[in-house]
């Protein structure tokens, strides 16, 4: 027996019938259409904030902007991007050359899937993503997503607990149901009939999503940075950011190589926020080193994009009994795959980028021997990347050291970029003047009294 969802309809099909039932839900993504209007009505036939152009203040020896942007990774520049294009005056700083790989947004590919089994919350924003790397896409020529499906597996009778939530699997499922997104759910015997790459031990459930896929984190940041650029930002690479501090009605920033005026900042600096934000920021916020590994197969075609989908597989009930990978699309010969770990901590200004032999041996031996058919011991390649994990893995959004014209943001936990340019969407409407209750559920100060297995603000939509 399966379960298929598709529009507005709910059908039960068995092998010796089928019975509907319809369950009637909006086609149209009303929070996107809210989040273009409101993004209009703030830039539209405005006087800019704070001057036309972006200007050089002799007198302050500054640069003067509506809007400074620092950190240029996923969120920073799918944020600075959605104010250029508007005409907003944008000057985007990195203290490195984006995209790179000394942060959290690199690796060859993402996860994206629609039915976030971490919230509800996320669920308008990550449909709004999709519809943008669609766009941008067309307006490129650039390929930034691939659709190649996607399965959460876990145990049928018990619960799986992952990114905090206690029940990751059902979680999903529900969530799927409640936002109209096409999906099935499939029993083993399911599975093993097509998709023979995964060896099951016949107890386990999926969830499958046609419209779950591959994000090319790389290009993404990479198109949005020239597109910012191309309608008039100020794009600063190595240039790290000293400090940030209110001057009046507005928000100085200064730099290693100057400093720049600006009504309003974004802060989306990934692993940097804890030790530049300081505070309840670090107090709830660690980062930690996660490890990224290719292995060999003996039969490439089982992990081809068309057989195989992307993957994230609970065969336990901790949060270390998991593994997520990805059909071979990225250029290497191998099977990328990975976990996650929350115990060791570090800095990102010192973490080791190296991936041992022996991380990846660990790797192999505790989740992919005996469940991926055809993928080998034979490590093709390695990495290591940044988390910043939130006490309750949910996103974090709030006033830079209280300051009310600066917005920092954390959006992490390891489900970060499948969110980006929606968030980037709507962190542009706050940068452009445009004040609402969006935001709010995301405050740092939901988790002073947070526990674990608590619901959040974060797992329900408004």
């Amino acid at each position: 027996m399966f379960e298929f969802f598709c529009g507005t309809s709910l059908i039960h099909s068995t092998r010796h019938g089928t019975s509907s039932q319809i369950i009637e839900q909006p086609k149209e993504n009303l929070f996107a259409l809210e989040s273009i209007r409101l993004l209009a009505a703030a830039t539209a036939d405005r006087p800019a904030l704070l001057s036309p152009p972006i200007t050089w203040n002799r007198k302050m020896n500054e640069t003067i902007a509506d809007v400074v942007v620092v950190g240029l990774g996923a969120f920073g520049s799918a944020t600075a991007f959605q104010l250029a294009k508007r005409g907003l005056k944008v000057i985007g700083i990195d203290r490195f050359a984006p995209p790179h790989d000394r942060g959290s947004s690199h690796g060859n590919t993402r996860i994206t899937r629609l039915a976030a089994g971490e919230g509800e919350a996320y669920i308008p924003f990550i449909k709004r993503s999709h519809e943008i790397w669609r766009a941008l896409e067309a307006q490129t020529g650039r390929t930034l997503y691939h659709r190649t499906g996607g399965l959460v597996i876990g145990a049928r009778d018990s619960a799986t607990h992952h990114h905090a939530k206690p029940d990751f699997l059902q979680q999903t499922i529900a969530n799927a149901r409640q936002f109209g997104i096409e999906h099935e759910v499939l029993t083993a015997a399911d599975m093993s009939k097509r998709y023979p790459q995964f060896r099951l031990r016949g107890d386990e459930l999926a969830y499958f999503e046609p419209d779950a896929g591959v994000l090319i984190p790389e290009a993404c940041i990479e198109t949005q940075i020239e597109l910012a650029r191309a309608s008039g930002a100020s794009i600063r690479f190595n240039e790290p950011v000293i400090d940030i501090k209110e001057q009046g009605d507005g928000v100085i920033v200064r730099t290693a190589l100057g400093k720049y005026a600006a009504a309003r900042v974004v802060v989306t600096a990934g692993a940097w926020i804890p030790g530049m934000a300081g505070g309840k920021m670090a107090e709830h916020l660690r980062v930690m080193r996660q490890t990224l590994h290719w292995f060999a197969t003996t039969d490439p075609s089982l992990y081809s994009p068309a057989r195989c989908p992307i993957f994230i597989w609970m065969h336990g009930n901790g949060d270390h009994d998991y593994m997520y990978g990805f059909p071979m699309i990225d250029g290497q010969p191998g099977v990328k795959v990975a976990t996650e770990q929350y115990e060791a901590a570090c800095t990102p200004d010192d973490f080791d980028r190296h991936v041992g032999a022996d991380e990846s041996r660990a790797m192999f031996d505790a989740h992919v021997a005996g469940r991926l058919a055809a993928v080998t011991s034979t490590t093709v390649h390695a990495a290591a990347c940044l988390y910043t994990v939130s006490t309750d893995s949910g996103f974090v959004i709030d006033r830079y050291r209280d300051m009310k014209n600066v917005k920092v943001v954390s959006a992490c936990s390891g489900h970060g970029f499948k969110n980006s340019a929606g968030f980037g969407e709507r962190l542009a409407l706050w940068a452009a003047g445009h004040d609402d209750d969006t935001l709010d559920r995301f405050q740092v100060s939901r988790l002073d009294a947070y526990q674990p297995g608590m619901s959040s603000s974060t797992s329900r939509a408004s």
